[in-house]
């Protein structure tokens, strides 16, 4: 099976990513280069090998695997200290996914389909970029937007299971073009990149909770809820990302800049995550994941460790910084062995 592969290398990316990040906090794990590919192995190597292969399988076309195999490749690169090359699979990568994504929008003509399709744009110039020497600080927000477009593209499809309501697109189209205007002007290197952006961010919030099916399925029992419950509080990080946004300055470090950023990608990105996996795994790898109440136990640590390393950051104490994101990564290894076990118990018989 050639998808489990590309999906193990992903992980791989993922955990080098992690062991980066609690060595950029000032843990004492992770090498100098490691802590520096930190944002492209979670970025690139694991969130653009899960995503393209995703897509890939969606496809059903053998040409799109060579996305997530560039992106994996890349991710092995740049554990290996090799940045330029890592640079130069991930920009193949990323471009053979806007190809793939470029086709599902010929086959299919909706704006949901075009949105999907600038996500991976924007992921495709961050990538090239960052290959010209652009630092990885400062293509973050094309980044973001590849992520950010990725999720509002895949929940404005799943809108049209409610009733018409014939403002749903136009409403959409500001947050789109705060969002891209955001990557723009990130790309073009002006300070108000992330202002844009944020603004972005929160009007996409109020959209979502307006316009997604999470209205309605929260009311429902079992995974269905589950599923709401992560979208909904991913929400929440989303608005809270936004509005640290406002006034940061692109490329600028700092608790703020890691307040902000963390809550955009470990708050709502994974978040999406937490809730996406039981319904996308089965369709990917085809193995059952039926639902189980202790998957609410990661995404509860996830939460509670994100609001433990905000409030380092807002209030300046480094040590709480430290633990908040040490359990940032706890909370993903336990929702990777949650996954494992179900699937691992579900294939027992009897």
């Amino acid at each position: 099976m050639r998808r489990l592969p590309l999906l193990a290398a992903g992980g791989v990316s993922l955990i080098a990513g992690m062991i980066a990040g609690e060595g950029r906090l000032g843990w004492p794990v992770g090498s100098g280069d490691l802590m520096a590919a930190h944002g492209p192995l979670m970025v690139c190597g694991f969130f653009g090998t899960v995503i393209g292969l995703e897509r890939a399988v969606a496809l059903g076309k053998p040409w799109g695997y060579m996305a997530p195999a560039a992106t994996a490749l890349g991710g092995i690169a740049l554990m290996a200290g090799f940045f330029q090359a890592g640079a130069l699979a991930q920009s193949l990568g990323s471009l053979v996914f806007v190809l793939m994504s470029l086709a599902v929008l010929v086959r299919q003509r909706e704006v949901f389909t075009a949105v999907l399709s600038l996500g991976g744009a924007c992921w495709l110039i961050g990538n090239l970029l960052w290959l010209a020497g652009a630092p990885p600080s400062e293509v973050v927000p094309l980044w973001a937007g590849f992520l950010v477009l990725t999720i509002a593209g895949e929940r404005l499809e799943l809108s049209r299971f409610l009733p018409p309501w014939r403002w749903r697109t136009p409403t959409l189209l500001p947050v789109l073009a705060l969002l891209l205007a955001g990557c723009g002007t990130a790309a073009a290197g002006m300070a108000a990149a992330w202002t844009l952006f944020g603004l972005g961010l929160v009007l996409l919030t109020l959209w979502c909770l307006r316009n997604d099916v999470v209205r309605r399925t929260i009311r429902q029992p079992g995974l269905t809820r589950y599923v709401a419950v992560c979208l909904l509080s991913g929400y929440g990080w989303a608005a809270v990302s936004g509005l640290l946004m406002l006034g940061l300055g692109l490329g600028e470090g700092g608790p703020r800049a890691d307040a902000a950023l963390h809550s955009l990608f470990v708050g709502f990105v994974f978040a999406m995550v937490f809730g996406h996996a039981p319904v996308i795994l089965p369709a990917v790898l085809r193995v059952a994941v039926p639902y189980r109440p202790w998957f609410y136990g990661p995404l509860i640590l996830l939460h509670a460790s994100l609001i433990l390393r905000l409030a380092g950051d807002l209030a300046d104490l480094h040590a709480v910084r430290q633990w908040g994101g040490l359990a940032n990564a706890a909370a993903i290894v336990v929702f990777i062995l949650t996954m494992l076990a179900t699937v691992i118990r579900a294939r027992k018989p009897g």
